[in-house]
């Protein structure tokens, strides 16, 4: 039974999560608190270790979740269930897309897609920001309102959007470095 609820909920978020790895997360989200296979802080972790790896986000973070829930066939199941919605869908497309491409309900699709889809990502990286860099039990047991900021989080975010934003190295660089900071300063 949990196999087949895996594969279903994953093939869910295959399908309607439109705009890649990053547009899964909203429905990632919604799964921890429907089921709870994993907590908000493994999310959180799963991105970070899915951004730092080869593959799309979406599905990494589909096989860790089976992988928890249900063991090494959980996470089979999961990722098979989060991709096959894609292939079904670019075997189609790639057979229909030439015809059909510069047909103006087509293109006013697409125009109406992107900012949604920028939505759903912004929405997430608003859940991602609240995790990462503020404190919100800490600010629920001392009831000040400077304890809710994490400081050391907020001065690294800052200093790597800095970087990022001023040299535009590869990402698995930030990300190395990130690391170590952590592990120098113990975060």
């Amino acid at each position: 039974m949990i196999y087949l609820k895996l594969f279903l909920e994953f093939f869910k978020i295959g399908l309607f999560a439109v705009g890649g790895g990053l547009a899964t997360l909203p429905f990632l989200q919604q799964l921890i608190d429907k089921y709870g296979w994993i907590t908000h802080e493994q999310l959180l972790d799963m991105i970070a270790i899915s951004e730092s790896t080869p593959g799309p986000i979406g599905v990494n973070t589909a096989t860790f979740v089976g992988n928890t829930t249900a063991g090494v066939l959980g996470g089979i199941v999961a990722t098979i269930g989060i991709v096959t919605p894609s292939v079904i869908i670019i075997l189609l497309i790639a057979h229909y897309f030439a015809k059909f491409s510069e047909k103006p309900i087509v293109k006013s699709s697409f125009y109406g897609i992107r900012p949604a889809v920028t939505g759903l990502i912004a929405a997430v990286a608003f859940e991602v920001a609240k995790i990462a860099l503020f404190d919100i039990e800490k600010y629920k047991t001392t009831n000040k309102i400077l304890s809710i900021l994490d400081l050391k989080a907020i001065v690294l975010f800052s200093i790597m959007l800095y970087l990022i934003n001023k040299y535009k190295k590869h990402p698995i660089l930030y990300l190395v470095g990130a690391a170590f900071i952590g592990i120098i300063f113990k975060y």
